[in-house]
């Protein structure tokens, strides 16, 4: 199978309007202030997960915006930083659901680089400044992303931790793919629903029935 890249395949999204709106405001965000992540990691979520190898969607808000932590895989952070609170209870609750051991790094390429689609709804963010970057134009872009593997591909797991990523469930076909939802990982909310959830063996059984290899969520 000949690969298709992102690129080719949201081509019609860079012609938009809104996007062409969204790089101007980058561009003036990078000569006054520091961006996470830095601009050759910004897609990388895209660049590591081909379309054709999407296999489950993990869906976050924005980017982390301490130093050398974000690089553009949601909820994942570079190899030699200290585990945000919301991945520490992820990994709790991998290593309760899968048997896995609790992981030494926070980088999750691996499981980017077998098909788990690491997408913020968000791709950048300004130092320091949480929420800097919504509602510039990044949210039409990752739902046009959303909708794409929604409507050409089968059999994805939807993974959709809180509200706002529960809110873009609409762009998605039930009908063909499974769509996994519970409480944010953040301490604030994990303690409703999110231990217990087991959205990773759930995942694996699902691949498994539907004949997709699954995926080793060990790290």
């Amino acid at each position: 199978m000949q690969l298709v890249s992102w690129k080719k395949l949201l081509a019609s999204e860079f012609e938009k309007e809104y996007y062409k709106r969204l790089v101007l405001f980058l561009r003036d965000e990078e000569k006054n202030t520091t961006i996470f992540p830095p601009k050759p990691k910004r897609f990388n979520a895209y660049n590591i997960t081909s379309f054709e190898s999407v296999k489950v969607v993990i869906l976050g808000q924005d980017p982390y915006h301490g130093e050398a932590q974000a690089h553009g895989l949601s909820f994942s952070v570079q190899g030699d930083q200290t585990f945000p609170p919301s991945l520490k209870n992820i990994y709790k609750e991998l290593v309760d659901d899968m048997g896995c051991s609790m992981p030494r790094s926070g980088d999750l390429t691996s499981w980017a680089q077998q098909g788990v689609f690491l997408l913020n709804t968000v791709l950048s963010v300004r130092a320091s400044q949480a929420g800097s970057h919504q509602k510039q134009g990044w949210e039409q872009f990752t739902d046009a992303t959303i909708r794409l593997i929604s409507e050409e591909k089968e059999h994805v797991v939807f993974i959709l931790w809180g509200r706002p990523a529960q809110a873009k469930e609409a762009l998605i076909d039930a009908s063909k793919h499974l769509i996994l939802k519970a409480p944010h990982p953040s301490p604030l909310s994990s303690y409703r629903g999110f231990f217990g959830s087991k959205p990773f063996s759930t995942t694996n059984h699902y691949l498994q029935d539907h004949g997709l290899r699954p995926i080793d969520w060990c790290l």
